[in-house]
């Protein structure tokens, strides 16, 4: 009981006082991969992660060796880092995270695995129009947030810089064949960015990973489900990024059952 109403005490701290907090390393051996090092946030508001084969198999059932992904919203990586794991060393994952918090993290998590994985960190916000964007959040610790403006009253003094994906990807990355998946996870600004990216996503027809975010309001879901329905996309209610996660087709209507989820869609 004792350690239950620390625990509790210590988070309510964390949502209303700003605080630096450590990291941890940690080595997980997975057959077939080996050993991998994995560092986590000690955030007391950071939900416990670790990699696992699970993980790593989700994403191969859609991804391949050498493959080209790009996860938005990286957070500390454990998302990047399963993804850059199935597509190999020779695949290429770029990681986006404007946070200053967890981008420390995210690049410790690229640089400790380079033997057997390719993870480019890269400290910019995806946006619609490149420039500096406020940083806000709902927690005082910045364990989560955005740039939507809708995030929270926290904001970070520093302002982050957004760039265009479409732009980015057409510069930096010219000679690029093909994308496999891209990844959104931004707190609500899912469906602006995915739009932002209409010409990259009509080129490349990459899997799409993203989120039917918990304020969302009725109109906004179901112009999120038209918008990349009509790109010619099965879009599907995933329950995890686990091997076994159950992925079942939704309809239109779909979009109101649950408050907060994730969605697949596959190129039909």
């Amino acid at each position: 009981m004792l350690n239950y109403l620390k625990k509790k005490y210590t988070k309510f701290i964390a949502k209303r006082k700003f605080s630096e907090y450590d990291n941890e390393t940690i080595v997980i051996n997975i057959p077939n991969v080996g050993s991998i090092n994995f560092t986590r946030w000690l955030n007391p508001l950071e939900k416990e992660k670790t990699i696992s084969s699970s993980q790593i198999n989700f994403y191969k059932k859609f991804l391949k060796k050498g493959d080209f992904v790009i996860d938005i919203g990286a957070h500390i990586g454990d998302t990047t880092l399963p993804m850059a794991l199935a597509v190999g060393a020779e695949g290429t994952v770029l990681a986006f995270d404007p946070n200053p918090l967890v981008f420390k993290i995210l690049q410790k998590n690229a640089d400790l695995n380079r033997s057997i994985s390719n993870i480019i960190p890269i400290p910019y916000a995806i946006a619609v129009e490149e420039g500096e964007y406020s940083y806000s959040s709902s927690e005082a610790s910045f364990n989560n947030g955005g740039i939507s403006g809708k995030n929270g009253k926290f904001g970070l003094e520093q302002k982050v810089k957004g760039v265009n994906l479409q732009k980015f990807i057409h510069t930096e990355y010219p000679n690029t064949n093909k994308i496999s998946l891209i990844k959104v996870d931004a707190e609500g600004y899912d469906i602006q960015i995915l739009q932002s990216i209409s010409a990259l996503i009509d080129q490349y027809k990459p899997n799409l990973i993203f989120e039917c975010f918990k304020d969302l309001p009725k109109e906004e879901r179901f112009a999120l489900y038209d918008y990349i329905a009509n790109k010619g996309y099965q879009i599907n209610k995933m329950d995890d990024f686990e091997e076994d996660a159950a992925i079942t087709p939704l309809k239109k209507e779909n979009m109101i059952d649950w408050k907060h989820f994730d969605i697949i869609a596959y190129p039909i």
